[in-house]
Parts: C-alpha cells; structure tokens; sequence
C-alpha cells in the first residue's frame, strides 16, 4: 500500500492504534503497567487502542546520562512504530527525552507527556505548578519551562521525595498512598501561596496514582489528571492529522531529518 493508500484508508477509518512510551520495566513494574492501560482504556474512544511498550533496561538512575540512554530506545521505537502502522507516538515520560528527534524523525503525531500537559494546565488557569517525584527533578523540569518557553506561566517546581518502589506500594496499600498523597498535598501549599491555580504531578507515576480522585483540588486549585489529558491530547493529534494531513512544522525546530541520516542513526544506535 501507498503512503497515500495509507492516507485515505486512515481517513476513512475511525480506528486508532497509539504507541504509548512508558519508560520502566513491563515486569518490574507490572502493578503500575496494569493501572495504566486500565487507565488509557477508560479514557479512550472505543475505537482507540493504546499498546503500552516499557524500556529495559529501565529509566532508573535518575541521572542525564540515563535519559540519553532512554531517548535513543525512544528514537528508534518511535521509527518501528511508524513502520507498523501506528498512528501516533506517546512518550510517556514526563521530561520526555527524544521528543524534539522523534517528531523531527516520523510522520505521525508525536505527543509528549510533559509538554501537552502543561500546555493544557495553562487553559485552566493563569499559573501553573509541578509538583515533582524527587528533588533531582527540580532543575530538569525548570529546564523544559524554558524550553516550552512557559516561564512567565509555570511559576515554580516542588518536589516530594520518594522513591518508585514507594509508588509502587502506593498503588495496592491505601496507607501508603494516604502517606504520598499527604506529602504531595504539604509541597503543593507553598506553590498555592505564590498564586498557583493549577498543580500537575510532574511524571507518570503520581500522575496515574492520584487519577483515582476524580477531582482532586487542593485549595480549590486543580491537581491536573495529566492520564486523561495525554489520552485526549493522543487522539485529537491523530484526528487532527487526517484532517490537515499536517504532524509538525518542517520550517525549522522540527525539520524533516533526511533518510540517510535515520539510516545511519538505526544503523549505529544500540539499545
């Protein structure tokens, strides 16, 4: 089939099948992977499927060099991902490494968990804080602030400070969760008092975690179910592209990597 044999069919089709990126272990973390594809199940249209895929060895040092590592696994599944007929690539990961490649890579959507929620926080109210899983974070995430260019909206970053397996407790013990979510709501106030109106869980763990509360305010400020956005964000990136034909601007940021150079990055990439 043509590229726009492809085209057509997907315009006549309202299925949808979406890569979703995770960044941990598929069996490490496997109580986490289940709430997550319940979570994008009950979130997506009928016709939506999300396909969660994990990185081994998984994102779990917290340090850059870890997130290069990521990114380049990221890089190449968001190329196989195409090649299989996907028709949009998450990644799932909040500081989303390899997003900027990736979109600037294939020719399907390309939807990153940090940028279309805080994009979206950012039409619910005038300012904007993250309330981060561990204190390394900070500088990171006010990093990708700047990047998306969002300072003067995203006012400020806090952070617990827990570890994953304390996540991953959370999710089957009601006293573990009752501890984090204390913790999350204690970082959250002082955020509240520099004008906060909106407060994103800044990664996927506390994001899926504090999905549970329907609506979940702290102050009257809304704790952002960043789940729910980035499945919405997903499908309406995929209908957007049939609609406009249209995944990224090619002008600049996100020009078209030419073939031979992803020839020549799946050829030396490792895993």
């Amino acid at each position: 089939m043509t590229a726009s044999e492809k085209e057509t069919a997907s315009q006549s089709d309202d299925t949808m099948r979406i890569w979703y990126q995770s960044f941990v272990d598929l069996q490490q973390q496997q109580s986490y992977i289940e709430r997550l594809k319940e979570g994008l199940h009950s979130y997506a249209e009928p016709k939506t499927a999300f396909e969660v895929h994990g990185i081994d060895p998984p994102d779990r040092y917290l340090h850059p060099l870890t997130e290069f590592r990521c990114a380049s696994r990221t890089i190449r599944n968001a190329i196989e991902a195409e090649q299989l007929g996907y028709d949009a690539f998450v990644i799932g990961h909040f500081q989303e490494p390899g997003l900027l490649e990736s979109r600037a890579t294939i020719d399907i959507p390309v939807v990153g968990l940090g940028e279309a929620t805080t994009l979206y926080a950012c039409s619910l109210g005038r300012k904007v804080g993250l309330v981060t899983i561990n204190p390394v974070f900070i500088p990171w995430h006010q990093e990708q602030i700047a990047h998306y260019g969002l300072e003067k909206r995203v006012i400020d970053v806090s952070s617990i400070d827990a570890q994953v397996s304390t996540f991953t407790r959370a999710f089957q013990d009601e006293s573990t969760y009752l501890k984090v979510r204390e913790e999350f709501v204690r970082q959250a106030k002082p955020l509240l008092k520099k004008g906060v109106e909106v407060i994103i869980p800044a990664g996927g763990l506390p994001m899926l975690l504090f999905a549970r509360e329907r609506e979940f305010t702290i102050d009257g400020a809304v704790v952002l179910n960043g789940i729910a956005v980035i499945a919405k964000a997903a499908e309406m990136s995929v209908k957007l592209h049939r609609l406009t034909g249209v995944v990224a601007s090619r002008a600049g940021t996100f020009a078209k990597a030419p073939a031979e150079a992803v020839k020549e990055f799946l050829a030396s990439a490792g895993n």
